[in-house]
């Protein structure tokens, strides 16, 4: 029954959600679902040449071939893959690293808030993308290397914020009852801190998602992100911005993508917050 009812009520809430939500959800699970049906949906292999470079539009290549004949709307849909599925992954690592240290400076306070607040002052004095060039150059441009750099950098980010929200409710009353209480630091942060700040950092994975979303696809289009054969949307308009010279706007299909997902997932993200916090239209 519990099941049901949860499904009724997410039904409901649906239906009750504005035109931009349900746009943004309807064009978020169609990004996944073709993420997940990426092998049944695309007409070749990821890696297949097919064809001449820069075949144009044919019924065979609805989209043409790239700089080296592989079939262009197969690496589209492939991309939505690896794209999206690399850049969720690096957000939720990234608010996993900056939320945990953002909560447990504000409840543990004194030498340890001042320590990491310093660290993290550090690192956020050097620009993101300056950075992240110069590690991935150091390190390497494998997929781990990727994730955990972003992840790292924008945490940053996310540790100012759980930091500044959290101190605000450190110093309310129920915080100081639950001290009284003897509960432990475990308890607070997760009982009494955590649920009064979801709101902001909800806001925030929207923002968040999409910086690290198109972060990546720019480091794509400079040779530092996912590297060759893999699908990536970055790296496709850099191999055939080409072809723009001569008319044809299949280059800018998966900038087009990258768009209508960040615009997709911040009408999500507005819908969630106002829902959660009791406003109406």
């Amino acid at each position: 029954m519990r099941p049901m009812t949860t499904a009724r009520l997410a039904i409901r809430s649906f239906s009750r959600a504005p035109m931009s939500a349900r746009m943004g959800l309807m064009l978020v699970f169609t990004y996944a679902l073709v993420a997940v049906l990426a092998p049944v949906l695309a007409p070749y292999g990821e890696t297949e040449i097919v064809g001449a470079e820069y075949a144009p539009l044919s019924s065979n290549f609805p989209l043409g071939t790239d700089n080296i004949g592989r079939d262009m709307l197969t690496r589209l849909i492939y991309g939505a893959r690896n794209s999206v599925g690399i850049a969720l992954l690096t957000s939720c690592l990234s608010f996993l690293l900056g939320s945990i240290a953002g909560l447990l400076a504000v409840a543990v306070g004194g030498r340890f808030e001042m320590i990491l607040s310093r660290v993290v002052d550090v690192l956020m004095a050097v620009p993101a993308l300056i950075a992240a060039l110069m590690v991935l150059t150091i390190s390497g441009t494998s997929v781990v290397a990727l994730v955990v750099t972003i992840a790292v950098i924008d945490a940053t980010r996310v540790y100012r914020l759980a930091r500044s929200v959290g101190a605000n409710v450190m110093v309310l009353d129920f915080i100081r009852a639950a001290e009284l209480r003897g509960e432990g630091l475990r308890w607070i942060i997760i009982r009494e801190l955590l649920p009064n700040i979801v709101q902001p950092l909800a806001a925030e994975f929207g923002m968040r998602f999409s910086f690290v979303f198109l972060f990546i696809s720019s480091l794509s289009f400079l040779g530092l992100g996912l590297q060759p054969p893999t699908a990536d949307w970055g790296s496709m308009v850099r191999e055939n911005a080409i072809l723009i010279s001569f008319g044809n706007i299949t280059p800018l299909l998966p900038a087009l993508a990258i768009a209508v997902l960040t615009v997709a997932v911040n009408f999500c993200v507005d819908w969630f917050v106002q829902h959660s916090s009791g406003l109406k239209d």
